[in-house]
């Protein structure tokens, strides 16, 4: 029996690639959105109620730090998305190899944060 074996897993310690961290963030952003379902619904109801309301939600929506929020809920969407095309590709084997799988989570990381940055500045 080998007694250098740690007894317990340092999970600190342990250094991810690049696609490891692209399916945490896919997990952590599906959550996100799951989460923020009721909320995003809430948002819909009230911008297609009446007139009123919907006047009442933008300028609700004039707050910096829900425009930040919903900034966020768009990366979430966006990484989701993007994330989840990639995961497709690789289950039709679309990416033949290690190298084709690991190039395309750079550019999911990339193309989600340019897609960000392109939607939130217009949309704020």
């Amino acid at each position: 029996m080998n007694k250098s074996r740690p007894k317990h897993l340092a999970l600190h310690k342990i250094k991810l690639p690049l696609s490891g961290y692209v399916s945490i963030l896919h997990r952590v952003s599906g959550t996100i959105l799951f989460l923020a379902l009721p909320l995003l619904l809430l948002l819909l109801d009230q911008s297609l109620r009446s007139i009123e309301t919907y006047t009442n939600l933008t300028e609700v929506l004039t707050n910096p730090l829900l425009k930040l929020a919903l900034l966020g809920l768009l990366w979430a969407f966006l990484h989701h998305f993007c994330a989840g095309l990639r995961f497709l590709a690789i289950d039709l084997h679309l990416l033949p190899n290690l190298a084709a799988a690991r190039a395309a989570s750079v550019w999911v990381l990339v193309v989600s944060l340019v897609l960000t940055v392109v939607l939130g500045a217009k949309l704020w």
